[in-house]
Order: C-alpha cells, then structure tokens, then sequence
C-alpha cells in the first residue's frame, strides 16, 4: 500500500500522530525511526536497513553506547542549567521537560537503565547534588562556569564595599561596650537615707568673701563630733577645683572612631600624583632654560595622571611638562587654596597660618561635606594657589 496523497485526511492525520509522542519501546535509536505500534516496530527490525545499522553496532557496540550516552548527559545538564538554574528540582520533572522534545536521544540507548542510576552517576561525578527522599531522587545542578564563579566574587566584594558607614560605627562601639565589661564592672552606688543623729541647729553663713580653692560645709561640727571653735563655727574642706596637670584627658570611643575614619580618608585620597586643572604652578627643571626656570604658570589641561598642559603666566606660552618638574605654590595667609592630596583631595580651603619651619600650613575646609573643619599640619606639596582668570 503506497503513501498517502500530500493533503488527503489520511496524511493530515498520520502528521498529527508522528508529532506526540509515542512508546519508547518502539523507538530505534540506530535508526532515529519511531513506530506507532507493535506491528510497525516489528516490520522495522525485519528491514534491511536496520539490519546493516545492528551489524555497524556490533563491530565496536563501546564506540555507539558512549557517544549515546554522552550525548544524553550533555542535552540533560543542558535542560537543568537552563530552565532551572541552581534549584532543587525533582530528577523526574527534568526528565519529562527532556522528553518532550521528539528528536531527543533515548536513555534505552544508554548506558544507564533507569533515571536513579543516572542521579547517582550525575552525583558521583561532582556535577549535581544528589540527594534521595521519600518522593524520590532531587538534584541541584552545580555551576563551574568561571563567568559565574567571576560575578559571584564580584557581587560579594561589592557588598562588603557598600556597607554602611552607620553600620560600621555601630560595630565598633558594641565592640567598645563588649571590651569595657570584660575590663571589669563599675561599681554600684549604695543610696542610703540620711538620718540626723543629733539635735543641733545648722547655721549657714552667707559670705561673699569665699576663696576659690574653698568650699563651705553645712554641718557646724568638726570631723571627730566636736563644736568647732572658729569665729564662724563652720567647718570648710579644702576642695580643689582644677585638675592636675599631670592627669590627661581619656580618649573617648566617638574620638577613636573619628581618627580611624581620617586615617582611612587619608589612605584613600592619598596618591602620586596631584596634577589639578586652574592651580598655580612653578617650573623647578633647569631643562628649559633660564627663562622658564622658577617662573610661574597655571595648568590649563590634565593629560593624564602625570603630564599636563602649563600656560605661563608672564609671556602666555603653553608648555607640555611632567610632574616631576612641577611644583605647588602657596599664598599668602587668608587666600583660597585647592586641596591637591591627601584626605580632603579635591576640595577648597582657606589659609589660616603658615608654619614655615615645619615647612606646614593650617587650613579651614570651605567646600564639601566637611565645611568648616580646620585641619593643621598639612604639608606645602599638599596645596596649591588656585589661577583667578581675569
């Protein structure tokens, strides 16, 4: 009986049968053929062609089983990575999202007879976590792909980085709290009530000629219970109100916050390089000559890190120059600086006094977040005059 006819009912419904899918056992995976029913299967087998395929399987049957095999573990990590990522998800489910797929390689054509032994292969081999249960065999698939492995560490170094400050301080001083218990604890203040054990009358003298380093006393007894015999009849402890000098201030736990933050303020703007658009600058290489030696200019424009483009300020001549034969300028006391270096790198400042054996100046900060702060010490190299344009 010859084929149906291109668009006959016959045709249109043997095209609606081949697209399910049918029994797995009247599949050939030599063949690629699938049979709908027990008949066609047998007339297949009986065929030449699958003769000639049984005997190309026999002469090296390892060589066909591996490929199949690994062939079908391919498609299926494939289907796990892909539709379900890193999740825990039924081995079974998997298998039925892989089936669906009519051309798929069969696992009769494997060498795996059954789903489990295929979860403990997949397991074995480190490429999944295995894992049976009551409801059966549940797998996670196991990412080795160095992009992912790369933006992993990137997403966790970019969270420990945007951490809060807030959060940070709030450690450091549960750290301080946790660190001062452990020292020892302050001791309990016992309050008693006051009882008066004898009937005398207190007398309170009011007197405006009162030393500092003295205080007045209530009781108008002595300290052994006796009346006192001063004019006054008023007993006075001598109450020192100043500090000796040999005792120094306690550095605070706000204090030591506040120095870890500049030193790392610090650490962060320090760098080698300081070159800034619209600062004044002097020229300390003798290359170019007497006549740009120790002269003046402005940088006009930032090249890189290190080179820039210096307008002189006396003949207007422009000059390509390294850092290295450049060096800040300070004005005079009262004028605006830029911060070039260091911790407040970037910001403006105001003069406030020069330190010229020390070879270091005070500053007022008066851009940014930290306007108003003054700092002291800051070396020359640190700051420079700023170009006013005409």
């Amino acid at each position: 009986m010859g084929k149906a006819e291109v668009g006959t009912p016959k045709w249109i419904g043997n095209k609606m049968k081949s697209k399910g899918l049918q029994k797995l056992r009247w599949y050939c995976q030599m063949c690629q053929k699938q049979c709908r029913d027990e008949n066609g299967f047998k007339c297949h087998t009986m065929s030449e062609s699958h003769q000639r395929q049984l005997l190309l399987f026999a002469d090296n049957s390892r060589k066909y089983l591996d490929d199949f095999s690994y062939e079908f573990e391919k498609c299926f990590l494939e289907l796990l990575k892909r539709q379900f990522g890193t999740k825990r998800v039924h081995a079974n489910v998997v298998y039925q999202e892989y089936i669906r797929d009519r051309n798929h390689t069969h696992m009769n054509a494997t060498r795996w007879t059954s789903l489990t032994g295929l979860c403990k292969h997949l397991g074995k081999h480190g490429k999944v976590i295995a894992d049976e249960t009551e409801k059966g065999w549940f797998i996670t698939y196991i990412d080795r792909d160095p992009e992912t492995i790369e933006k992993q560490e990137a997403l966790a170094k970019k969270q420990k980085m945007d951490r809060d400050d807030q959060e940070r301080v709030s450690h450091f001083i549960k750290l301080q709290v946790e660190k001062g218990k452990q020292d020892g604890e302050e001791e309990e203040i016992v309050l008693k009530e006051f009882k008066r054990e004898s009937e005398d009358k207190i007398q309170i003298q009011i007197s405006s000629r009162v030393k500092k380093e003295e205080t007045p006393l209530l009781p108008s007894r002595s300290l052994d219970g006796e009346k006192s015999g001063a004019k006054d009849d008023a007993f006075r402890f001598k109450v020192p109100l100043k500090k000796e000098k040999g005792e120094k201030r306690k550095t605070s736990a706000l204090d030591e916050i506040m120095k870890e933050q500049e030193a790392k303020k610090e650490k962060f703007g320090r760098k080698d390089y300081w070159l800034t658009e619209n600062i004044v600058v002097k020229i300390v290489t003798k290359s170019l000559g007497d006549k740009y030696y120790k002269k003046k200019g402005y940088i006009k424009q930032v090249i890189d890190k290190y080179t820039a483009i210096v307008t002189m300020i006396d003949t207007g001549h422009t000059l390509k120059l390294d850092q290295a034969h450049l060096e800040t300028v300070i004005p005079a006391e009262g004028r605006t600086v830029e911060v070039v270096n260091g911790a407040y790198r970037g910001s403006q400042a105001i003069l406030n006094k020069l330190d010229e054996k020390n070879f270091c100046v005070s500053i007022t900060i008066d851009s940014g977040l930290a306007k108003g702060r003054k700092i002291d010490q800051i070396q020359y190299e640190d700051i420079c005059k700023i170009h006013l344009s005409e």
